[in-house]
């Protein structure tokens, strides 16, 4: 049997398996159901997500001139970097009129998947994806008729969509130089999943920058514990690091929440006086109040809403928007 795909499904099939009126599936998918009973609503939606349908080009264009909702898929909103990013998001689109709907996918793929089944079913003008995870309705839906802008991580499928963060290497060199440049070729590097590429990227060009200087961190300095949370990483790498007696001058983190853990453990070891040196990325606006003495790289939270409105708005600009980073040193 041939597999359906995204494009064979039509109008005429969703209303069928729905049993209403294709007039009814085009009022729910343009969202004026306004006569129709929530359960019929719920029955129509479920007929789109199970057959995957997509409006016609003609259904597009009209979207694509009225519809004022932009969708952001965050990948965990209990991190205060995307915390900041969404908000920065929220009023560069308000102040073009847009409407910003806010998921957190908790870095799921299921449930990225459903968001972004709701979304194409809503007929967002554009789906935002702040951290995005690989999964089967993202590989469907690039390319498609609903722009999707990447955040933070490139495209996990490996398609060239547009792309707005940091350039994560180079930040990850600078972090390698600047330790070195402070004597602090003692290190280790605690990061979280690789399969992030904001993580993949950061961790290549710290080990390159070592590398590169004759001083390559040993594998043994370079702890990634299996965790979803990124303080519990952080917690469980600086509990090993003390359990084997090893006090490496400096600990460079893919997060500040790493960092966060980090901190704690050596705290729960009764050895806070004696905490080597940390420095994380993003710098967290809560870090000055939380952590101190915690180095970062610094990302422009404030400029990822204007360089987000300027790639959906701006169909011929760059595919891709390299946001300036910078170190903040501070002392423990």
């Amino acid at each position: 049997m041939t597999k359906r795909t995204i494009q064979s499904s039509s109008i005429k099939e969703v209303a069928a398996l729905a049993g209403v009126s294709i007039a009814t599936v085009s009022r729910v998918v343009n969202g004026v159901a306004n006569k129709a009973s929530a359960e019929t609503v719920e029955r129509v939606r479920r007929a789109i997500a199970t057959l995957d349908y997509r409006p016609t080009s003609a259904g597009r264009d009209l979207r694509q001139r009225t519809s004022r909702l932009v969708a952001v898929l965050a990948a965990n909103l209990a991190n205060p970097v995307m915390t900041a990013i969404a908000a920065s998001a929220e009023a560069a689109l308000r102040e073009k009129g847009l409407v910003m709907v806010l998921c957190d996918t908790h870095d799921q793929p299921d449930l990225q998947d459903e968001y972004i089944r709701e979304m194409l079913a809503q007929q967002a003008r554009a789906i935002v994806l702040l951290g995005a995870v690989d999964s089967r309705m993202l590989r469907r839906a690039t390319p498609g008729p609903i722009p999707l802008i990447f955040v933070n991580r490139r495209d996990p499928t490996g398609a060239a969509r547009p792309f707005i963060g940091i350039d994560n290497r180079r930040a990850g060199t600078d972090v390698a130089r600047w330790a070195l440049a402070h004597g602090l070729a003692d290190a280790a590097l605690v990061h979280a999943p690789t399969a992030s590429s904001a993580t993949r990227e950061r961790v290549q060009g710290i080990r390159a920058g070592f590398a590169a200087a004759g001083m390559p961190l040993p594998d043994r300095r370079v702890l990634s514990p299996r965790s979803p949370d990124h303080m519990h990483i952080g917690l469980v790498a600086g509990r090993d690091l003390i359990e084997r007696g090893d006090r490496p001058d400096l600990v460079i983190c893919t997060g500040d929440l790493i960092a966060f853990g980090i901190a704690r453990a050596w705290r729960d070891a009764g050895q806070g006086g004696t905490t080597p040196r940390l420095i994380g990325f993003d710098d967290s606006p809560m870090n000055a109040w939380l952590a101190p003495g915690l180095s970062s790289v610094r990302i422009p939270y404030d400029a990822y809403g204007r360089a987000i409105v300027a790639a959906l708005l701006d169909g011929e600009g760059p595919s891709e928007i390299v946001l300036e980073h910078r170190i903040i040193e501070r002392s423990l």
